[in-house]
């Protein structure tokens, strides 16, 4: 069986962020340095962010040592252009936006080890895609009116160097199901501090998992444009790409 980078895929032993689920350890592609795509179609609502966003994501690549490209073409997702990719970053994506040939080449890249970024609205994507939906966790359902404050609080595995009681101000996210039976809980928000929340007391808005074949990270935050230049956040995303691309076991 080979992967999205043309290389043997090995069955590896549990362990990182999995829950103890088999995951795919692939080769690392020859490609020099690596390359990610930041995806960011809309068919639906468009954040203002998507721009700022992107450079962001070009920034903290290149402190990763990635080479960050970025499309809105869904015919990126075939099986020979993704070959190019550690990783795929869905950065405020909206609703339907790969069609069943690009699903199934997708699927595939990840089954085989490739990583998966969700940002903000990547949760807002693909309800017919029930993959999809495992692979972001969670599916949006609603958000408060406006952006609100709330603290981020990280789980004891996963807290940010010098960030114990990170506040962020953005539009937070309910979610269709809590994800916490399905993946590892990176951070929550407390209801408590802001109106509109309807999930009670555990409030997951990032995560990451592995069982699906390749990793998988997701946030909730990133609607606002000011947060992208918050060193909390920067650091934050910076985790998430390089988990999603084997840099680090640590999401």
């Amino acid at each position: 069986m080979f992967g999205p980078f043309g290389l043997v895929l090995l069955l590896a032993l549990t362990g990182g962020c999995s829950g103890g689920a088999v995951q795919a350890d692939i080769a690392r592609p020859s490609v020099s340095p690596p390359r990610i795509l930041v995806f960011t179609r809309t068919t639906g609502w468009r954040h203002d962010s998507i721009p700022v966003a992107i450079e962001t994501l070009r920034d903290l690549g290149e402190e990763a040592g990635l080479q960050v490209e970025h499309s809105e073409d869904p015919m990126q997702f075939s099986a020979a252009t993704l070959a190019r990719y550690r990783a795929v970053v869905f950065a405020n994506t909206t609703l339907d936006v790969l069609d069943a040939a690009q699903q199934r080449a997708f699927e595939r890249f990840v089954g085989a080890g490739g990583g998966y970024v969700g940002i903000h609205s990547a949760a807002d994507t693909e309800y017919d895609w029930p993959w999809y939906g495992e692979l972001v966790g969670a599916w949006f359902d609603s958000h408060p009116p406006g952006l609100q404050a709330s603290p981020v609080r990280f789980e004891a595995r996963h807290a940010l160097p010098g960030e114990p009681d990170w506040q962020v101000r953005d539009e937070l996210y309910n979610y269709r199901r809590n994800p916490r039976a399905w993946v590892d809980v990176i951070a929550t928000v407390d209801e408590s501090a802001y109106a509109g929340g309807k999930m009670g007391t555990d409030h997951p808005i990032a995560w990451c998992h592995q069982r699906m074949g390749g990793r998988a990270w997701y946030t909730g935050l990133g609607h606002d444009i000011p947060l992208y230049a918050d060193a909390g956040f920067r650091t934050h995303l910076l985790r998430g790409l390089r988990y999603a691309t084997r840099q680090s076991d640590d999401c």
